[in-house]
Protein backbone atom coordinates (compact mmCIF):
# COMPACT_ATOMS: atom_id res chain seq x y z
CA UNK A 1 0.00 0.00 0.00
CA UNK A 2 2.62 2.75 1.05
CA UNK A 3 4.73 1.68 -2.44
CA UNK A 4 1.26 1.94 -4.25
CA UNK A 5 1.11 5.43 -2.46
CA UNK A 6 4.51 6.27 -3.25
CA UNK A 7 4.19 5.36 -6.82
CA UNK A 8 0.90 8.02 -7.42
CA UNK A 9 2.60 10.67 -5.50
CA UNK A 10 5.58 10.69 -7.81
CA UNK A 11 3.16 10.51 -11.12
CA UNK A 12 1.60 13.62 -9.37
CA UNK A 13 4.63 15.41 -9.19
CA UNK A 14 5.94 14.45 -12.38
CA UNK A 15 2.61 15.38 -14.44
CA UNK A 16 2.67 18.54 -12.41
CA UNK A 17 5.97 19.27 -13.81
CA UNK A 18 7.83 18.84 -16.94
CA UNK A 19 9.04 15.41 -17.79
CA UNK A 20 10.36 13.35 -20.47
CA UNK A 21 8.24 10.67 -22.69
CA UNK A 22 10.72 8.05 -21.55
CA UNK A 23 10.49 8.81 -17.70
CA UNK A 24 6.83 9.07 -18.41
CA UNK A 25 6.72 5.73 -20.39
CA UNK A 26 9.42 4.08 -16.82
CA UNK A 27 6.60 5.30 -14.36
CA UNK A 28 3.57 4.01 -16.23
CA UNK A 29 5.19 0.74 -16.24
CA UNK A 30 6.11 0.75 -12.74
CA UNK A 31 2.42 1.41 -12.08
CA UNK A 32 1.27 -1.08 -13.57
CA UNK A 33 3.79 -3.79 -12.05
CA UNK A 34 2.38 -1.45 -8.64
CA UNK A 35 -1.05 -2.31 -9.46
CA UNK A 36 -0.64 -6.53 -10.16
CA UNK A 37 0.90 -6.59 -7.01
CA UNK A 38 -1.68 -5.02 -5.23
CA UNK A 39 -4.24 -7.20 -7.07
CA UNK A 40 -1.79 -10.30 -6.09
CA UNK A 41 -1.70 -9.25 -2.57
CA UNK A 42 -5.55 -9.08 -2.80
CA UNK A 43 -5.88 -12.47 -3.83
CA UNK A 44 -3.28 -14.14 -1.63
CA UNK A 45 -5.11 -12.06 0.92
CA UNK A 46 -8.16 -13.99 0.41
CA UNK A 47 -6.35 -17.30 0.02
CA UNK A 48 -5.11 -16.54 3.35
CA UNK A 49 -9.02 -15.78 4.77
CA UNK A 50 -10.40 -18.93 3.68
CA UNK A 51 -7.30 -21.19 4.95
CA UNK A 52 -8.05 -19.56 7.87
CA UNK A 53 -12.01 -20.45 7.78
CA UNK A 54 -11.43 -23.33 6.99
CA UNK A 55 -8.93 -24.02 9.52
CA UNK A 56 -11.17 -22.75 12.00
CA UNK A 57 -14.20 -25.29 10.99
CA UNK A 58 -11.61 -28.57 11.16
CA UNK A 59 -10.46 -27.07 14.71
CA UNK A 60 -13.93 -26.64 15.42
CA UNK A 61 -14.85 -30.42 14.18
CA UNK A 62 -11.95 -32.09 15.63
CA UNK A 63 -13.25 -30.57 19.26
CA UNK A 64 -16.59 -31.96 18.28
CA UNK A 65 -14.89 -35.63 17.44
CA UNK A 66 -12.76 -35.27 20.38
CA UNK A 67 -16.17 -34.94 22.41
CA UNK A 68 -17.20 -37.91 21.03
CA UNK A 69 -14.55 -39.97 21.24
CA UNK A 70 -14.34 -39.06 25.13
CA UNK A 71 -17.64 -39.55 25.78
CA UNK A 72 -17.58 -43.16 23.51
CA UNK A 73 -14.48 -44.33 25.70
CA UNK A 74 -16.45 -43.34 28.74
CA UNK A 75 -19.64 -45.40 27.87
CA UNK A 76 -17.20 -48.36 26.85
CA UNK A 77 -15.32 -48.01 30.24
CA UNK A 78 -18.75 -47.92 32.25
CA UNK A 79 -19.63 -51.48 29.96
CA UNK A 80 -16.50 -52.67 30.74
CA UNK A 81 -17.20 -52.10 34.69
CA UNK A 82 -20.42 -53.10 34.19
CA UNK A 83 -19.40 -56.59 32.37
CA UNK A 84 -16.91 -57.09 35.29
CA UNK A 85 -19.70 -57.05 37.48
CA UNK A 86 -21.58 -59.18 35.91
CA UNK A 87 -19.25 -61.59 35.18
CA UNK A 88 -18.36 -62.15 38.99
CA UNK A 89 -21.42 -62.15 39.90
CA UNK A 90 -22.50 -64.86 37.33
CA UNK A 91 -18.97 -67.13 38.60
CA UNK A 92 -20.24 -66.43 42.03
CA UNK A 93 -24.08 -68.06 40.98
CA UNK A 94 -22.23 -70.47 38.80
CA UNK A 95 -20.11 -71.71 41.76
CA UNK A 96 -23.44 -71.32 44.37
CA UNK A 97 -25.30 -73.90 41.67
CA UNK A 98 -21.93 -75.87 41.10
CA UNK A 99 -21.94 -76.61 45.45
CA UNK A 100 -25.90 -76.81 45.69
CA UNK A 101 -25.74 -79.58 42.43
CA UNK A 102 -22.31 -81.23 44.46
CA UNK A 103 -24.64 -81.42 47.48
CA UNK A 104 -27.56 -83.16 45.62
CA UNK A 105 -25.27 -85.87 44.27
CA UNK A 106 -24.32 -86.74 47.39
CA UNK A 107 -27.86 -86.65 48.86
CA UNK A 108 -28.83 -88.77 45.58
CA UNK A 109 -26.00 -91.00 45.99
CA UNK A 110 -27.08 -91.55 49.57
CA UNK A 111 -30.22 -92.38 48.85
CA UNK A 112 -28.68 -95.21 46.22
CA UNK A 113 -26.70 -96.43 48.74
CA UNK A 114 -29.45 -96.69 51.00
CA UNK A 115 -31.45 -98.20 48.03
CA UNK A 116 -29.21 -100.47 47.77
CA UNK A 117 -28.45 -101.52 51.24
CA UNK A 118 -32.63 -102.38 51.46
CA UNK A 119 -32.17 -104.44 48.28
CA UNK A 120 -29.51 -106.26 49.67
CA UNK A 121 -31.58 -106.88 52.86
CA UNK A 122 -34.76 -107.66 50.84
CA UNK A 123 -32.35 -110.24 48.85
CA UNK A 124 -31.38 -111.93 51.69
CA UNK A 125 -35.20 -111.87 53.40
CA UNK A 126 -36.27 -113.42 50.31
CA UNK A 127 -33.55 -116.32 51.34
CA UNK A 128 -34.44 -116.55 54.22
CA UNK A 129 -38.14 -117.10 53.79
CA UNK A 130 -37.62 -119.86 51.13
CA UNK A 131 -35.42 -121.67 53.09
CA UNK A 132 -37.48 -121.27 56.53
CA UNK A 133 -40.82 -122.51 54.35
CA UNK A 134 -38.62 -125.03 52.77
CA UNK A 135 -38.12 -126.56 55.62
CA UNK A 136 -41.46 -129.48 56.32
CA UNK A 137 -43.67 -127.22 53.56
CA UNK A 138 -43.28 -128.01 50.05
CA UNK A 139 -46.30 -125.85 48.31
CA UNK A 140 -46.53 -125.05 44.69
CA UNK A 141 -49.60 -122.26 46.97
CA UNK A 142 -46.89 -120.45 48.41
CA UNK A 143 -45.24 -117.75 46.48
CA UNK A 144 -42.17 -116.00 47.69
CA UNK A 145 -40.63 -112.69 45.45
CA UNK A 146 -39.65 -109.28 45.44
CA UNK A 147 -41.62 -106.13 44.19
CA UNK A 148 -40.63 -103.10 43.62
CA UNK A 149 -37.97 -103.46 46.56
CA UNK A 150 -40.58 -105.12 49.00
CA UNK A 151 -40.28 -108.93 49.84
CA UNK A 152 -43.98 -110.53 49.81
CA UNK A 153 -45.23 -114.05 50.39
CA UNK A 154 -48.22 -115.01 48.08
CA UNK A 155 -50.23 -117.92 50.10
CA UNK A 156 -53.31 -119.56 47.70
CA UNK A 157 -57.09 -119.41 49.30
CA UNK A 158 -57.31 -123.17 49.44
CA UNK A 159 -54.67 -123.56 51.96
CA UNK A 160 -55.79 -120.66 54.08
CA UNK A 161 -59.56 -121.24 54.56
CA UNK A 162 -62.75 -122.91 52.87
CA UNK A 163 -64.41 -121.61 51.21
CA UNK A 164 -66.53 -118.27 52.02
CA UNK A 165 -64.99 -118.49 55.50
CA UNK A 166 -62.41 -116.45 56.80
CA UNK A 167 -61.43 -118.75 59.60
CA UNK A 168 -57.19 -119.93 59.13
CA UNK A 169 -56.48 -123.76 58.82
CA UNK A 170 -54.40 -125.71 61.14
CA UNK A 171 -52.18 -126.19 58.29
CA UNK A 172 -51.90 -122.40 57.02
CA UNK A 173 -50.85 -121.89 61.01
CA UNK A 174 -48.02 -123.74 60.56
CA UNK A 175 -47.39 -121.36 57.40
CA UNK A 176 -47.68 -118.58 59.37
CA UNK A 177 -45.26 -119.70 62.47
CA UNK A 178 -42.68 -119.74 59.88
CA UNK A 179 -43.05 -116.33 58.22
CA UNK A 180 -43.24 -115.06 61.97
CA UNK A 181 -40.03 -116.37 62.70
CA UNK A 182 -38.34 -114.21 59.88
CA UNK A 183 -40.63 -111.42 60.40
CA UNK A 184 -39.74 -111.03 64.47
CA UNK A 185 -35.96 -111.10 63.22
CA UNK A 186 -36.98 -107.96 61.24
CA UNK A 187 -37.76 -105.18 63.54
CA UNK A 188 -37.46 -102.48 61.68
CA UNK A 189 -40.10 -103.68 58.96
CA UNK A 190 -43.81 -103.38 59.10
CA UNK A 191 -46.29 -106.17 57.61
CA UNK A 192 -48.96 -105.85 55.66
CA UNK A 193 -51.81 -108.59 55.19
CA UNK A 194 -53.55 -108.28 51.88
CA UNK A 195 -57.06 -110.20 51.33
CA UNK A 196 -57.80 -111.02 47.60
CA UNK A 197 -60.92 -112.50 45.96
CA UNK A 198 -62.46 -113.50 42.58
CA UNK A 199 -65.47 -112.27 41.35
CA UNK A 200 -68.07 -114.37 42.99
CA UNK A 201 -70.70 -112.72 44.76
CA UNK A 202 -70.84 -113.68 48.76
CA UNK A 203 -73.68 -112.42 50.68
CA UNK A 204 -73.88 -114.21 54.02
CA UNK A 205 -75.00 -113.09 57.76
CA UNK A 206 -71.52 -112.35 58.44
CA UNK A 207 -70.54 -111.23 55.13
CA UNK A 208 -72.34 -108.64 53.20
CA UNK A 209 -69.47 -108.41 49.87
CA UNK A 210 -65.96 -109.46 48.34
CA UNK A 211 -65.14 -106.41 50.63
CA UNK A 212 -66.21 -107.94 53.81
CA UNK A 213 -64.59 -111.23 52.73
CA UNK A 214 -61.41 -110.22 51.61
CA UNK A 215 -60.80 -107.76 54.46
CA UNK A 216 -62.33 -110.59 57.58
CA UNK A 217 -59.52 -112.76 56.14
CA UNK A 218 -56.35 -110.22 56.14
CA UNK A 219 -57.58 -109.80 60.19
CA UNK A 220 -57.95 -113.42 60.62
CA UNK A 221 -54.18 -113.32 59.18
CA UNK A 222 -53.09 -110.70 61.39
CA UNK A 223 -54.85 -111.77 64.42
CA UNK A 224 -52.71 -115.73 63.78
CA UNK A 225 -49.67 -113.84 64.03
CA UNK A 226 -50.25 -111.61 66.90
CA UNK A 227 -51.92 -114.05 69.01
CA UNK A 228 -50.10 -116.99 68.27
CA UNK A 229 -46.28 -116.63 67.41
CA UNK A 230 -46.11 -112.94 69.19
CA UNK A 231 -45.74 -110.58 66.25
CA UNK A 232 -45.88 -107.15 67.51
CA UNK A 233 -49.62 -105.65 66.47
CA UNK A 234 -48.08 -102.37 65.82
CA UNK A 235 -46.02 -103.67 63.24
CA UNK A 236 -49.18 -104.73 61.05
CA UNK A 237 -51.68 -103.76 58.89
CA UNK A 238 -54.99 -105.74 57.86
CA UNK A 239 -56.03 -104.32 54.06
CA UNK A 240 -59.08 -106.16 51.86
CA UNK A 241 -58.60 -105.51 48.06
CA UNK A 242 -61.87 -107.63 47.12
CA UNK A 243 -62.06 -108.53 43.59
CA UNK A 244 -60.59 -105.24 42.00
CA UNK A 245 -56.96 -106.85 41.83
CA UNK A 246 -57.11 -110.43 39.76
CA UNK A 247 -54.06 -111.79 38.38
CA UNK A 248 -55.85 -113.96 36.40
CA UNK A 249 -58.71 -113.48 34.15
CA UNK A 250 -62.18 -114.56 36.50
CA UNK A 251 -63.51 -115.88 33.06
CA UNK A 252 -62.10 -119.46 34.09
CA UNK A 253 -61.94 -121.95 37.36
CA UNK A 254 -58.44 -121.36 36.99
CA UNK A 255 -58.35 -117.78 36.46
CA UNK A 256 -60.32 -117.48 39.80
CA UNK A 257 -58.55 -120.10 41.78
CA UNK A 258 -55.28 -117.59 41.39
CA UNK A 259 -57.12 -114.55 42.40
CA UNK A 260 -58.22 -116.09 45.62
CA UNK A 261 -54.78 -115.43 47.33
CA UNK A 262 -53.95 -113.99 50.75
CA UNK A 263 -50.44 -111.79 50.18
CA UNK A 264 -48.32 -110.49 53.23
CA UNK A 265 -45.74 -108.21 52.40
CA UNK A 266 -42.71 -107.42 54.50
CA UNK A 267 -41.32 -103.56 54.04
CA UNK A 268 -39.50 -100.86 55.60
CA UNK A 269 -41.17 -98.94 58.18
CA UNK A 270 -41.81 -95.55 56.74
CA UNK A 271 -40.55 -93.97 59.62
CA UNK A 272 -37.16 -95.30 58.51
CA UNK A 273 -37.80 -94.42 55.08
CA UNK A 274 -38.02 -90.67 56.16
CA UNK A 275 -34.93 -90.89 58.26
CA UNK A 276 -33.06 -91.94 55.08
CA UNK A 277 -34.59 -88.99 52.73
CA UNK A 278 -34.02 -86.45 55.69
CA UNK A 279 -30.32 -87.49 56.02
CA UNK A 280 -28.20 -84.79 55.31
CA UNK A 281 -24.93 -85.09 52.73
CA UNK A 282 -22.04 -85.80 54.18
Amino acid sequence: MKKLFFTAVVLSVLLSSCVSQKQYSELEDQYGVTKKDLVDAKADLQKCQVELQRRSIDSEHLTELNKILTDDKARSLQQVENLTVLTQSSSENIKEVISQLSEKDKYINGIRDAMTRKDSINLALAFQLKKELAAGIQDEDIQIDIEKTVVYISIADKMLFKTGSAVVSDRAKEVLGKVATVVKSKPNMDVQVEGYTDNVPIKTSCMKDNWDLSTARASSVVRVLQNDFDVKPDRMIAAGRSEYVPLESNDTAAGRATNRRTRIVILPQLEEFFKILEEKPE
